[in-house]
């Protein structure tokens, strides 16, 4: 620990510094502004590149929302990319400065640098350059603010599970994940993602944690546009860090509690089966699998530990085929893996994709995966797979760039991965 915080403290020192070698280039690039040559400025400059940094560090550390700690590294990460492009044009200035004073001591002449009447000087013109450039990722972020955050994708995903009982060959799966209700302001436009997700006729539906940001009232406005998330063989759905009203500043523990039921009501209300470290049986044709639901379990110590895989698993000896809501996809890896051989698969959401990167066909990228390996997409280690979500909804950030918000169906398939065959 202490040298990761060391690691980390280094990274912010040196951003620091770069601010400190930017900022005069991005004055002089900005001097027709006369607000940006008075303290003011340099004051409004100073703290905000300090409180993001320093919000980036101790979110590391210490108890923090994800969607808080998402914001700043998100903030972070973007104004780093737009001083990384404007670096370029500064470096290149006191270059040419370093030649042309070169030239001027070899040849001893001083020959000043005056431009011609109405041009602009060599250096201002980089300056302005530079953050004509490094304002193309700013831009990018406010692009996606505007278009990115309702823009629901269904992504298609063939599940292939060997055992999987024939009655159960070609049935399709939909999933949904992080919610977050509290965050939505445009009622149309998620009504508008869920008459999508009923467009693709599931034969039954997962929910995968986080309806709300804080507290069940945010679900009051959206109740009713989720009520009609239905599936002829059910609705299934687990909680996640969010749903048990850590977020919140409440007076007693008692009025936490009494919140927390209403949120575990609302699922009721809404015909969705909460599972809580329970199972269901699901029956097709006289043939069954297993949908076992756990509570929140991560591996990052700020988020909790309720889930308990013992009595999730319990009476499920028998079923050919378990499929496992858990909201976080630590739990992954940090438990399933090693101590539950029996779970086929693993649907998680958590991570959101940051609301932050690229993700195509055969490449994806985000910063979230520095802190979870498995953050989007489908995963498989030996028998045993995992599906993350990058969620429905959204937080911290009122935007998606590159991560869309998502609605995923899976076709499951009685059969082994062809692919995988191919490789062997």
């Amino acid at each position: 620990m202490e040298s990761q915080s060391l690691t980390v403290f280094l990274i912010c020192v040196g951003v620091i510094a770069i601010d400190f070698y930017l900022f005069p280039g991005m004055r002089l690039g900005l001097k027709k502004w006369k607000f940006t040559q008075k303290k003011a400025f340099a004051w409004i400059y100073w703290t905000l590149s300090i409180i993001i940094t320093s919000g980036v560090f101790i979110g590391i550390f210490v108890k923090m929302s994800l969607g808080i700690r998402a914001a700043f590294l998100l903030a972070f990460f973007l104004l780093f990319i737009s001083k990384a492009m404007f670096l370029p044009f500064i470096l290149a200035d006191d270059i040419r400065r370093i030649i042309l004073k070169f030239k001027r001591r070899k040849s001893k002449q001083t020959v000043s640098e005056t431009p011609q009447p109405n041009a602009i000087p060599r250096s201002e013109f980089l300056m302005k350059a530079g953050l004509l450039a490094g304002s193309v990722p700013l831009a990018g972020m406010v692009y996606g603010t505007i278009s990115g955050v309702y823009d629901y994708r269904v992504h298609y995903q063939k599940l292939y599970l060997p055992n999987l009982p024939k009655a159960f060959d070609g049935i399709k799966l939909g999933q949904i994940s992080d919610i977050h209700s509290g965050s939505f302001y445009n009622k149309k436009a998620v009504a508008g993602g869920v008459e999508m997700l009923m467009r693709e006729k599931a034969d039954f539906i997962f929910f995968t944690g986080d309806l709300v940001n804080k507290r069940s009232k945010e679900m009051y406005e959206y109740q009713d546009i989720f009520s009609k998330v239905k599936a002829p063989l059910g609705v299934y759905s687990s909680l996640g860090n969010h749903d048990y009203g850590d977020y919140w500043d409440w007076p007693d523990e008692a009025a936490k509690m009494a919140d927390f039921n209403k949120l575990v009501a609302t699922h009721k209300n809404m015909g969705w089966y909460l599972l809580r470290n329970e199972n269901r049986r699901l029956k097709v044709n006289g043939e069954e699998i297993g949908i076992l639901g756990v509570e929140n379990w991560g591996s990052i110590a700020r988020f909790p530990r309720r889930g308990r895989m013992e009595p999730t698993i319990k009476n499920t000896d028998d079923l050919p085929v378990k499929l496992l809501l858990s909201h976080d996809p630590s739990h992954w890896r940090a438990q399933i893996l090693p101590e539950y051989k029996q779970i086929d698969a693993m649907f998680s959401g958590h991570t959101h994709g940051m609301q932050f990167g690229v993700r195509g066909e055969n490449f994806q990228w985000s910063p979230i995966e520095y802190i979870y390996p498995e953050w989007a997409g489908l995963y498989r280690e030996d028998d045993q797979q995992l599906y993350v979500n990058v969620g429905y909804g959204f937080l911290g950030y009122p935007g998606r760039l590159g991560i869309l918000p998502e609605i995923t169906i899976f076709e499951l398939k009685a059969s082994a991965d062809p692919s995988l065959q191919k490789k062997a």
